[in-house]
């Protein structure tokens, strides 16, 4: 009787104070499957892009680039962009330069105009761009760091393209569909702030505190059964006497 009353105590109180977190990890668990992860990364309102031709003809070697910019270049990636041709250098130390392959130069700034043009032709949808803006400093929400150009779009599920503000690329798309989709995957893994950590002490704990509900409930189970399981022989004994 001890261990049952030692177990149920322990699943009473533990389920009572892991509750409502496990309703989040279902609740989450179902946004998850629910929502196909293709619509979460906006993959349908992306026009299919014929890649354009690279101009090896124009295009300045990236030595001659690097000894311009006295750069250590540990890569050098050449690619084609909605601004024609750039190269994409790694140095060996820093963060990666972007230039036209044609020029050895940094692209000019792109205008409001033109990015709002870039995101409209990157776009499949009924949506149109309502606005587009430079922020100095790139959102939370798009993983990235530096400049970036935001253009919205007024289609249902608020689509917003991020754009390199060097090449014109969109870099990620967002929209409300994955921000709904965001703030149950950072509730399933407790991580609020980034929604990246899978390893924190609190996820951790409540995984550990969750796991033993399961033990206390299989010994109130296994306890539980066996009783009615005595009193059923006992209670068929006292038929046969």
């Amino acid at each position: 009787m001890k261990v049952l009353r030692l177990s149920t105590q322990l699943h009473k109180w533990i389920a009572l104070a892991v509750g409502i977190q496990v309703l989040f990890w279902v609740a989450g668990g179902l946004v998850m499957t629910a929502i196909p992860i293709e619509t979460v990364r906006s993959e349908h309102h992306v026009r299919e892009q014929v890649p354009a031709p690279l101009a090896f003809d124009d295009v300045v070697a990236p030595g001659v680039i690097a000894r311009a910019q006295n750069l250590d270049v540990a890569r050098a990636e050449l690619k084609s962009t909605p601004r024609g041709t750039a190269w994409v250098l790694t140095p060996v130390e820093g963060e990666p330069v972007t230039v036209s392959a044609t020029t050895g130069q940094a692209f000019p700034a792109l205008d409001t105009a033109t990015a709002t043009q870039m995101a409209a032709d990157a776009y499949r949808g009924d949506g149109t761009p309502v606005s587009a803006s430079l922020l100095a400093v790139a959102p939370e929400e798009t993983k990235r760091e530096g400049p970036i150009w935001r253009v919205d779009f007024n289609d249902t599920e608020r689509t917003t393209f991020y754009l390199s503000p060097q090449t014109g690329e969109v870099v990620t798309r967002r929209s409300d569909v994955w921000r709904f989709y965001d703030f149950f995957w950072r509730l399933h893994i407790l991580d609020l702030e980034k929604g990246e950590d899978f390893n924190h002490p609190l996820l951790i704990g409540l995984t550990f505190l969750t796991f033993t509900i399961v033990i206390t409930g299989f010994i109130l189970l296994w306890i539980r059964v066996g009783r009615d399981i005595a009193v059923w022989r006992a209670r068929r004994r006292d038929r046969t006497r």
